[in-house]
């Protein structure tokens, strides 16, 4: 009974049977994990995740993209210490962003191994976050580059110059401010799927790759002196 108080418990909620049966059996093969239980999602899960006082709760992105909003956050705010990592997700800055936000503490892409997948748990267990060093370095720089040169998308004329109408101004400072698109749709009360439309509208106007790299556009702009002033 001692061991298994000094052992990390795991929570696992993953979609696919053999993917399942697979990480349950390489989890379990460690001996400091002990795998509390592992289940596909349904709307009983998180009261089962929840009462299963787990250390961390593994999930894959299938069962991830089903879970409702404030599942990761709530789940780990019951517990002191509680952690949550995902794997096998997209290479995309907005979903990451939105994981970070929501609490998690690592985040491996679909070609992560299960050798990376137990490295991860291990550090995550300790206090320390996982993440792919190029989404992690956009983070950085994304927070950084926000937090002094957020408030320039508020620069009318220069977003006008650009071609932006204002709307896409409006959808550009909170782009600025690190909302995901679900969180800037309820802001200012359009479906989240008019406000991806517009973003991509951006990004193709200002031949930006990202919409991070939208917001650098109009930034660099202005410490460029591309746009002359008024």
């Amino acid at each position: 009974m001692g061991d298994e108080q000094q052992m990390i418990q795991l929570f696992l909620i993953i979609e696919n049977r053999m993917l399942r049966e697979a990480m349950k059996a390489v989890l379990q093969k460690q001996r400091d994990f002990l795998v509390l239980d592992s289940i596909r999602y349904s709307p009983t899960a998180f009261k089962q995740a929840a009462a299963s006082a787990c250390d961390i709760l593994v999930a894959d992105r299938v069962s991830a993209t089903e879970f409702p909003g404030n599942f990761v956050a709530d789940l780990v705010s019951l517990t002191p210490g509680r952690r949550a990592i995902l794997f096998g997700m997209d290479d995309d800055s907005e979903t990451f962003l939105q994981s970070i936000r929501a609490g998690v503490s690592g985040y491996l892409l679909g070609d992560a191994s299960a050798e990376e997948v137990v490295t991860a748990i291990r550090k995550v267990a300790v206090g320390e976050a996982v993440c792919p060093p190029r989404l992690c370095h956009g983070l950085f720089e994304f927070v950084a580059r926000s937090t002094k040169e957020g408030p320039m998308v508020l620069n009318q004329r220069l977003c006008l110059r650009l071609g932006l109408t204002a709307r896409q101004q409006q959808l550009m400072t909170l782009v600025a401010r690190g909302l995901t698109n679900k969180e800037i749709a309820e802001h200012i009360n359009l479906s989240e799927f008019t406000v991806k439309n517009h973003i991509h509208r951006i990004m193709r106007r200002l031949n930006a790759q990202s919409r991070y790299a939208a917001v650098q556009t109009v930034c660099e702009s202005t410490f460029a002196g591309v746009i002359s002033p008024a």
